[in-house]
């Protein structure tokens, strides 16, 4: 098979300051093509998604640690493999890729996202895209699985124990519900949600929703072995959980608080292929989360609602 003709320039979508996305950023019709760096591949993007950091680094959220301007929004991608590094081993010109193209997003951003026609990424962050899930179902999990089942991982979360999870209907939740009920075998699930969500939490694996419009669930009188904050409201989720549970956070409330942070890895999402393939665990997409290309900006605002039900998506990517 020939190899495909990569263009020098590309469009990509850029910032050169902080701000919000209305405000700071812009599309570049011709940026240089990223270089590939020998444990890298080049990804023709298909479809990416975005995530609640993509947003905090772009309002200067992290800028103890950012890279310089311009910055190429963007952590994940699903697309097609078009050129490979020197030392790659496990992929080849074609593969359909998907993951989360920064190992360490809140100690070592990227300066070239996933938001543009082409992308470099690190062999080790990717995985092959599961066959039965589509270049936008893909492009919609790396970052929240990986930070669901990290994060149920690093709280000794196991079968036969009890999970509360704040912000059931976000992206990272939906995925944490799932997770804990049908691969982790929890005893019972619960979840916060608005009133119009708690039939979604329930279809997904929770065996109790709680309408946060209603209802304080630290006033329950049930408590549980894990708290996931996924929202963060860590002073309220410290009375939910058992004497000697544990409480996660994924959301820093202050940019010094301490809060779980994901290591990107694409042996995540090989480990957690099985599941996906067979319908165990499904991604899910905010119905009204579907951007064009053109309209990335519009999808940041929606993001910034923080009222989306799962992931919002960026495809096509021209």
């Amino acid at each position: 098979m020939a190899a495909p003709s990569i263009p020098s320039h590309i469009k990509a979508w850029v910032y050169s300051e902080y701000g919000s996305a209305v405000d700071v950023l812009k599309l570049d019709q011709n940026l240089a093509v990223p270089q590939v760096k020998e444990d890298q591949v080049l990804i023709k993007v298909v479809a990416a998604s975005l995530n609640p950091v993509d947003s905090m680094k772009m309002r200067g959220f992290l800028k103890d640690c950012d890279t310089p301007f311009p910055t190429v929004p963007g952590h994940d991608v699903a697309g097609v493999v078009v050129k490979v590094g020197s030392q790659v081993k496990n992929f080849k010109v074609g593969d359909e890729v998907y993951g989360d193209m920064v190992e360490k997003a809140l100690n070592h951003p990227k300066q070239f996202g996933s938001l543009a026609e082409y992308t470099a990424v690190e062999e080790k962050l990717l995985a092959l895209k599961p066959k039965n899930l589509t270049f936008v179902e893909a492009a919609s999990l790396p970052l929240a699985i990986q930070t669901a089942y990290q994060g149920l991982e690093k709280t000794g979360f196991s079968a036969g124990k009890s999970i509360l999870v704040l912000g059931g209907a976000g992206g990272v939740g939906t995925l944490v519900i799932q997770l804990a009920k049908h691969v982790f075998g929890a005893s019972k699930v619960a979840a916060t949600a608005s009133t119009g969500k708690l039939e979604l939490l329930k279809s997904l694996g929770a065996d109790l929703g709680i309408d946060y419009t209603e209802e304080n669930f630290e006033d329950l009188s049930e408590k549980f072995d894990v708290v996931y904050d996924a929202v963060g409201q860590s002073d309220r989720a410290v009375k939910a959980v058992k004497e000697g549970g544990q409480v996660l956070k994924i959301v820093p409330e202050t940019p010094t608080a301490a809060v779980f942070v994901l290591t990107s890895n694409g042996y995540f999402l090989e480990k957690l292929k099985p599941y996906l393939e067979s319908g165990k665990v499904k991604p899910l997409i905010d119905p009204k989360g579907h951007f064009p290309f053109s309209k990335t900006v519009e999808a940041f605002s929606y993001l910034d609602t923080k009222r989306a039900t799962g992931k919002v998506i960026v495809y096509p990517i021209p």
